[in-house]
C-alpha cells in the first residue's frame, strides 16, 4: 500500500505538470459539453431537455479523453529505463500499475465533477435522490477503473509513447457512436446496431436512469456485467504484459 501511495503521488503530479494532459482530460469534456447544449442541442428531438438528455454521455467522455494521457505515461515507464530503477529500489511491481490505475481515477474524478459542475449551470435538474446519485457515483468509479486498466494494457502493449496515446483513440471515439449524444434508433442503419449492442450504450443508460430517478435494471446490470469484463481483460493482459517486458 505504501508503494502504491508513492506510485499514485509521483503519476499525479506528472499528470498535473502535463497542460495538454490536463486539457484534454478535464477541460475538452467541458468545451465539448458546452458545444453540443449550445451549439447543436437544440437541433435534437430526445423528448427532454438536452442538457439532461446529454449530460451522462459526457460524464462517459470524461472518463474517455483522459485515457490517451495514462496510455502514454505508462509506456513512457516501460520504455525510459524507470521500470529498471524501481526493481533496484524493490519497489513494488504491482504498485506501478496500480499507482496509473487510481491516478486515472483521480483525474477522472475532477472531470466529472467539472462536467457535473457545468450542467448545473446549463440547467441541468436530475430527479435523482440520494440513492441515485450513489448509484451514478459507483458506475463512474467502476468504469474508471475498468477502462483504467485496459488503457495500461494497451500502454503496456505499445512499442512508443506515441503508438500508445494513438491506441486510446477508438476508446476516445467509441462514446460518440453510441447513445451519448443522440439516441441510436435516430442513427443509421448499421450504425444504429453497432450503438445499441457496444458496451457504452448501456452504461450512458444506466447513468441516465440514475440520474432520472428511474433505475433501469436491465441497464444497469449489463453495465456492471461489461465493466467487470472489460476489467479484468485489461487486468489480466496489463499484468502478464507487464512480467514479460519487466
Amino acid at each position: 500500500m505504501s508503494d502504491s501511495t508513492i506510485m499514485l503521488r509521483r503519476n499525479f503530479k506528472h499528470t498535473l505538470r502535463n497542460p495538454a494532459a490536463v486539457f484534454n482530460s478535464v477541460l475538452f469534456p467541458v468545451v465539448i459539453m458546452v458545444m453540443f447544449v449550445y451549439v447543436i442541442g437544440g437541433a435534437f428531438d430526445v423528448g427532454v431537455d438536452y442538457v439532461d438528455y446529454a449530460t451522462p454521455g459526457m460524464i462517459l467522455l470524461a472518463v474517455c479523453y483522459g485515457l490517451s494521457a495514462t496510455a502514454t505515461a505508462v509506456n513512457s515507464d516501460m520504455t525510459k529505463g524507470i521500470i529498471n530503477r524501481f526493481k533496484v529500489m524493490d519497489v513494488s511491481r504491482g504498485a506501478v500499475l496500480t499507482g496509473h490505475v487510481v491516478a486515472s481515477m483521480l483525474s477522472n474524478v475532477i472531470a466529472i465533477a467539472a462536467i457535473v459542475g457545468v450542467a448545473f449551470a446549463l440547467g441541468f435538474r436530475p430527479a435523482a435522490g440520494l440513492t441515485g446519485w450513489l448509484g451514478v457515483t459507483g458506475l463512474a468509479l467502476l468504469l474508471s477503473f475498468s477502462v483504467g486498466w485496459f488503457t495500461v494494457a494497451l500502454g503496456l502493449s505499445a512499442k512508443s509513447p506515441e503508438t500508445a496515446g494513438l491506441g486510446s483513440v477508438p476508446l476516445v471515439m467509441l462514446p460518440f457512436f453510441s447513445s451519448a449524444i443522440v439516441p441510436a434508433d435516430k442513427m443509421g442503419a448499421g450504425v444504429e446496431q453497432f450503438a445499441e449492442y457496444q458496451p457504452f450504450t448501456p452504461i450512458i443508460e444506466a447513468l441516465r436512469s440514475l440520474l432520472a430517478g428511474t433505475p433501469d435494471t436491465t441497464a444497469v446490470i449489463t453495465s456492471l456485467a461489461w465493466c467487470a469484463g472489460i476489467a479484468l481483460v485489461g487486468y489480466v493482459w496489463a499484468i502478464r504484459t507487464f512480467n514479460r517486458r519487466a
